[in-house]
């Protein structure tokens, strides 16, 4: 009996004292994460990196703050040994967390500091790729990108198609959640209710947005030299029989064929009208839509797009419905169907590119004079930078660049006469009020 007892007590010591260290363990590695959080945070890189060393050796699963802090103390440093430990660290314990802007700032060191050869950098690219492309860098993106066009171009556009689908379909996620939440922090703000917390975030949303509208624009740059019409159809007609129930593909294919203008060739009805049966879409209708109306079925074509309007429900996508119906038309016309769009997201800002465009177009007729045909310049450049303001990832950087270069200068305001600051109302069509530059 006496034995049992001894070997009891015996049993709990050694529970009581092995659960002793692991609490001291414990507690001296939250003690050493505060010591290294509170140094990272406040850039003493020096002074962290032995609390880093600690954690990565002793708590690696305490929190993934080690490694999104040491990933920095790294980059600062310029310590690649230290990079790769955090890098292959984090994947370690925390895959699901982050993994893909993981990838892509490692991706990112190694460029930085030439410690990868291309074929090294693609391999991680492409692993941050499959996981989620819209928490790639933007650079990133591209770079990605441009090896897949290099690689793929001549032996598989497809691929290349399907990769920008795949990125511009969850950028373009990324950018309507955004927009969304830019849209109801100016509320606030035009409200004077927007506090300093909602203030920082307005900021980072803006900033990250105009980085995801980049990609638009760089993408487009590197598809345009293998996505002609000619290469579109060729494609298309071979990949048709194997993918025309596949509502995906569809989807993507009449989508670019229409964007880039090849809706004269009868593949682009074949492929709408599958696109149709198979999934009975608004979007599809929409496309339908616009066959009818190259058909010479404008009645047709007006019940087609009234259909899809009326069977989508997503204001979002209402408002592109019509912006597509706008781009399909001219004048006065396409600025109302734009506007409509507005009505369903304010926010739109490609609604507003596209009367700033029209606008453009109709400088020469007008205006009378120079400096009438220059001050729809200004009109231009108002829509423009509405639509940088309400949708920083809309693109207009480069509508706003450009329009700044046509309107009035001062001499010109000088020798017409007119004071800087007041109004002008453009004439035509056009009918719109608005200030004369004032430098």
């Amino acid at each position: 009996m006496m034995k049992k007892i001894t070997n009891l007590l015996t049993g709990v010591f050694l529970f009581v004292a092995v659960n002793g260290v692991k609490a001291q363990a414990s507690e001296e590695c939250n003690i050493k994460y505060n010591l290294f959080k509170g140094n990272a945070l406040t850039k003493k890189y020096d002074a962290a990196r032995p609390d880093l060393d600690y954690l990565l050796a002793n708590c690696p699963k305490l929190s993934v703050n080690i490694y999104k802090y040491g990933a920095k103390i790294a980059k600062k440093t310029k310590d690649a040994v230290l990079a790769k430990k955090i890098y292959e660290g984090r994947l370690t314990y925390f895959p699901n967390k982050g993994a893909a802007k993981a990838h892509s700032e490692y991706a990112t060191f190694l460029i930085a500091n030439k410690l990868g050869s291309d074929a090294e950098i693609f391999t991680i690219l492409e692993k941050a790729y499959a996981i989620s492309p819209k928490e790639m860098s933007v650079k990133n993106i591209f770079r990605y990108f441009k090896a897949i066009v290099a690689k793929y171009k001549d032996t598989d556009p497809q691929k290349v198609f399907d990769t920008y689908d795949d990125v511009m379909e969850s950028v373009g996620e990324k950018l309507d959640d955004y927009n969304q939440k830019i849209a109801k922090l100016q509320a606030k703000e035009e409200a004077g209710t927007l506090d300093a917390k909602e203030a920082k975030r307005l900021k980072a949303y803006t900033v990250n947005s105009t980085s995801l509208g980049l990609v638009e624009g760089g993408l487009d740059a590197e598809l345009a030299e293998i996505a002609t019409c000619e290469r579109l159809v060729m494609v298309y007609s071979k990949e048709y029989d194997a993918k025309k129930t596949d509502g995906v593909w569809l989807k993507r294919a009449v989508s670019r064929m229409f964007n880039k203008e090849c809706q004269g060739d009868p593949l682009f009805e074949k492929l709408a009208k599958s696109y149709a049966d198979v999934t009975q879409s608004a979007d599809a209708f929409n496309f339908v839509a616009a066959v009818l109306a190259k058909n010479g079925d404008n009645k047709g074509a007006a019940q087609m797009r009234k259909k899809a309007f009326d069977l989508e429900t997503d204001p979002l996508k209402k408002a592109k419905l019509k912006l597509r119906e706008a781009q399909g038309a001219s004048g006065s016309r396409a600025r109302a169907l734009a506007l409509e769009a507005l009505k369903y997201n304010p926010n739109l800002g490609k609604a507003y590119l596209y009367i700033a465009s029209l606008y453009q177009k109709s400088a020469n007729s007008c205006g009378s004079d120079e400096f009438e045909k220059r001050m729809v310049y200004v009109a231009a450049l108002n829509k423009a930078m509405k639509a940088k303001r309400v949708d920083p990832g809309c693109g207009a950087g480069r509508y706003i660049k450009s329009y700044r270069k046509f309107v009035p200068s001062k001499k010109l305001i000088f020798q017409k006469g007119v004071a800087p600051g007041s109004s002008h109302k453009i004439g035509c069509w056009i009918g719109e009020t608005v200030k004369v530059p004032v430098n």
